[in-house]
């Protein structure tokens, strides 16, 4: 707790303040009388003041690339002046609302929008914009709004300037601790002055300037009179807030693209986890398949490998996490020709009933092999005469279906027929937690199968087709499931 001599010097302090502002509007009210307002009808124009800077700002943030503006720290001088352009409009226009419309001076935030240009957009955004904003009240004939927005601007934008770390412009708050005691106290044994506390110090002393001037220049320069010392400090606490405001609603829209960021690059790492797990895996049979023929049939081992380097070259494409159908279906062609050489031509058949229209679509890419491997190896391999792969695509109410079907020994179920959970084996688990990751609950992967009957495994999948500038799995799969999830 403050010591009593600070509280009373404090609260002397105050009233002397709100005394003197008193005493100055009573004795200018003869000269000028729309200085004599009604207290109540002040502190409700502050209190929409507040409604005013909190509609601008979130009206502001629903734009796309006024996002992007205040999510960078370091802008070109373009991306300065859209910065600028796009927060002086509004606050313009409030401006000249307030000329236009009696009795409405909520609508005028020029000062608080030029310290806002210049913490953020710097000196050229604020000594531009305020500028721009001084220019909007000489349509009032209020000469000296110009210079003054424009000093305030520069001003602030030298502050930002003077911030060590960006943060502690987008972390300011008027509700910090502010008590004199706790900060005398904290920087008594080593003096300082933190960014914050000057910004806030900035902002009150620009108040301060704007209500003396106003008094000065009441003819040529707008300010919302105090003729309490209750309205004279709701002014300050209002100017503060409408300072605030904006920069606590723009910094969770900066915390929430960081997020996104960060989604994305979560989604790489998974995605280029699960594709590291996949590629062993099928080198591992694809290899085993290729030395049972290198003893008895070296030629036909030496196109293999061939084919073997064909499908390594397509796995080292990192950016390639999402792929055409027809891309995808041409991997499989270099997959089964290895496959086929290994079992023979009369025992496996691969059939095609595939739907043009699908083949732009875009699928996961190594999506399908793991599939195709799983009916070779569980469900043809068994048997000793062999069997057929059925490949089919299709459109249906807006998903891309995908059917891989074999005529193999099934899954041997206590019923006649099943519909079997999908994850068991490396590769089935791959596909099916690829499809959760990408897709969320949009996909669907369904197994049916029964004993001698053969297995018949479904992808339901959100019709998606070639985006230009995706690069990265993260990307692809965060813009999927974006547009995917209900």
């Amino acid at each position: 707790m403050p010591p009593a001599g600070w509280e009373i010097g404090f609260r002397h302090f105050a009233q002397a303040v709100g005394a003197a502002h008193i005493l100055i509007i009573t004795r200018l009210s003869p000269c000028y009388p729309f200085l004599r307002v009604d207290s109540r009808f002040i502190l409700v124009t502050l209190l929409l003041k507040l409604g005013v800077a909190a509609a601008v700002s979130s009206a502001l943030v629903r734009s796309r690339y006024f996002k992007a503006l205040l999510f960078q720290e370091e802008r070109t001088f373009a991306q300065k002046i859209h910065l600028m352009l796009f927060i002086v409009t509004p606050f313009a226009l409030g401006v000249l609302v307030r000329v236009s419309v009696r009795n409405f001076h909520a609508g005028d935030l020029s000062v608080e929008a030029a310290i806002l240009l210049g913490v953020i957009g710097g000196r050229v955004a604020g000594g531009l914009g305020g500028a721009l904003l001084g220019l909007a009240a000489l349509y009032n004939h209020e000469l000296a709004a110009l210079p003054f927005d424009t000093v305030v601007g520069l001003t602030a934008g030298m502050l930002r300037n003077a911030a060590s770390d960006k943060e502690y412009i987008w972390t300011f708050t008027p509700f910090m601790d502010l008590s004199v005691y706790r900060w005398i106290r904290r920087n008594l044994p080593f003096p300082r002055m933190d960014w914050q506390t000057l910004f806030f110090l900035f902002i009150l002393a620009t108040q301060l300037a704007r209500m003396e001037l106003g008094r000065a220049l009441p003819r040529q320069f707008f300010f919302i009179p105090a003729p309490s010392w209750t309205t004279l400090l709701a002014a300050y606490a209002t100017t503060v807030a409408c300072v605030a405001i904006p920069l606590k609603i723009w910094n969770n829209t900066r915390i929430e693209m960081k997020l996104q960021v960060q989604e994305r690059l979560l989604l790489q790492a998974r995605m280029e986890a699960l594709q590291s797990q996949i590629n062993p895996h099928f080198l591992f049979n694809t290899l085993n398949s290729i030395a049972s023929l290198v003893r008895f049939d070296p030629d036909m081992a030496r196109v293999l490998i061939v084919k073997l380097a064909s499908i390594l070259r397509r796995l080292q494409r990192k950016g390639d996490a999402f792929v055409q159908l027809r891309d995808e279906v041409e991997f499989i062609d270099d997959y089964l020709d290895i496959e086929v050489v290994r079992f023979g031509r009369d025992k496996l058949h691969v059939v095609k009933k595939l739907d043009p229209v699908t083949l732009d679509m875009i699928v996961p890419t190594m999506v399908l092999q793991p599939l195709v491997e799983n009916s070779i190896k569980h469900g043809l391999a068994p048997r000793i005469e062999g069997g057929s792969i059925t490949l089919r695509s299709r459109l249906a109410e807006g998903f891309l279906v995908v059917e891989v079907q074999d005529d193999g020994v099934g899954v041997a179920l206590a019923g006649d027929s099943a519909v079997v959970e999908p994850g068991t084996g490396i590769g089935m688990s791959n596909v099916a937690e690829r499809l959760k990751l990408l897709y969320g609950d949009a996909a669907t992967m369904t197994i049916s199968s029964g004993d001698g009957k053969g297995t018949l495994v479904v992808l339901r999948v959100p019709v998606l087709t070639a985006v230009d500038g995706i690069e990265t799995a993260g990307t692809v799969a965060y813009e999927a499931r974006s547009s995917t999830q209900r």
